[in-house]
C-alpha cells in the first residue's frame, strides 16, 4: 500500500468560552473568512490608490468607498452563501424545515451563492454611488482570492467538502463520515485532499495571476478584463476538480453512485460543474469584450 497521511488532529475550533450558560466560539471557517475579507479589503485600498494602473490614470472610487463597499460585500457573501446552499443543494430539506434556513451557525454555505450574493451587492453599491460597474467588478476580483484561499485550507482543517478515494501516495486518511463511506471493498478510506486542490489553483495560482496582470500587463486598463479572468479561471479550477470532489450526499445514490446532479447514459455534470460552466462561459464573454473595447 502508498503511504498516505493520517488527517492531523486539530480542532475546528480555535477556542471556546461559555457566558451565562451560552457556549461562544471562534472556529477556523470564520477566521479564514475574517482575515481573507482584511486581505482582500488591502489589495482593494492598494489598487484604488494606484492610479496609473486603471484608464486614464484615474481610480475608479476613493479608499474611502472601498470601506463603504465592504460592508455590502460583507452582507452578499452571508446571505447569498446561505441562499444559495438551501436552493442549490438541500431545497426539499429546508422547505420542510424552513426556519433552519436562518441557522447559519450550523454550517452549509455555497460559493456559488455567495458569489451571486456579491455581484447583487456591487450591482446596488455602484448604482446609488455612480460608480463603475466593470472597475469595480475587476477590483473585486484582485480582492477574492485571498478569501477563497484561507476558505478552503479552513475547510480542510474541518475535515469537510473532502475527496473522492484514491490510491495515490499524497491521499488523506480523513476522520468521521469521510472515513466511514468508501464502501466496502477498501478497508481504509484515503480520499483526495481535493480542498487543497481548490486553494491551490481557485486561490493561490489565481490569485497571483490577476495580481501579475494588475500590476505587471496593465489589465485593469482593460475594464472587464480581471473580472473575466476570475469567473473563467475559478469556473475551470473548480470544474477540474470535481472530477475528484466527493458529492453532496444528497446526490448520492445506488443508480448514481458518482452523485451526478444531470446524467444520461452513465455520464454527466455534478452540481458544482453545472454551476461553474455559465461562470466560465460569462467569463469567456468579459475577456472578448474587454480586448475589443
Amino acid at each position: 500500500m502508498h503511504a498516505v497521511f493520517q488527517f492531523p488532529p486539530i480542532s475546528p475550533e480555535i477556542f471556546s468560552i461559555s457566558v451565562f450558560g451560552f457556549d461562544f466560539a471562534l472556529r477556523w471557517y470564520a477566521l479564514a473568512y475574517i482575515v481573507g475579507t482584511l486581505i482582500g479589503w488591502r489589495v482593494a485600498l492598494m489598487a484604488v490608490k494606484a492610479a496609473r494602473l486603471w484608464p486614464n490614470n484615474e481610480s475608479p472610487m476613493t479608499p474611502a468607498q472601498v470601506e463603504d463597499l465592504l460592508t455590502s460585500v460583507i452582507l452578499g457573501v452571508i446571505l447569498g452563501g446561505r441562499l444559495g446552499y438551501v436552493v442549490f443543494y438541500q431545497p426539499s430539506y429546508y422547505l420542510a424545515n424552513p426556519l433552519e434556513a436562518l441557522m447559519i451557525w450550523q454550517g452549509g454555505m455555497s460559493f456559488h451563492g455567495g458569489f451571486l450574493g456579491v455581484v447583487i451587492a456591487c450591482l446596488y453599491f455602484c448604482s446609488r454611488s455612480g460608480i463603475s460597474k466593470l472597475q469595480t467588478a475587476d477590483m473585486m476580483a484582485l480582492a477574492v482570492a485571498p478569501a477563497i484561499f484561507l476558505g478552503r485550507l479552513s475547510n480542510f482543517v474541518n475535515a469537510e467538502l473532502w475527496g473522492r478515494p484514491t490510491d495515490l501516495p499524497w491521499g488523506v486518511i480523513f476522520p468521521g463520515r469521510a472515513a466511514q463511506e468508501c464502501g466496502e471493498l477498501i478497508t481504509i478510506c484515503v480520499r483526495h485532499p481535493s480542498q487543497l486542490y481548490e486553494a491551490l489553483l481557485e486561490g493561490l495560482i489565481l490569485g497571483t495571476l490577476l495580481l501579475w496582470l494588475a500590476w505587471r500587463r496593465g489589465a485593469l486598463k482593460m475594464p472587464g478584463f480581471l473580472m473575466g479572468m476570475f469567473f473563467a479561471g475559478y469556473g475551470i479550477a473548480r470544474f477540474i476538480v470535481e472530477f475528484v470532489r466527493q458529492p453532496d450526499a444528497q446526490f448520492i445514490s445506488d443508480n448514481n453512485p458518482l452523485g451526478l446532479a444531470l446524467q444520461t447514459g452513465g455520464y454527466g455534470f455534478t452540481m458544482g460543474q453545472l454551476l461553474s460552466i455559465p461562470m466560465i462561459l460569462i467569463g469567456v464573454w468579459f475577456i472578448l469584450r474587454s480586448r475589443k473595447a
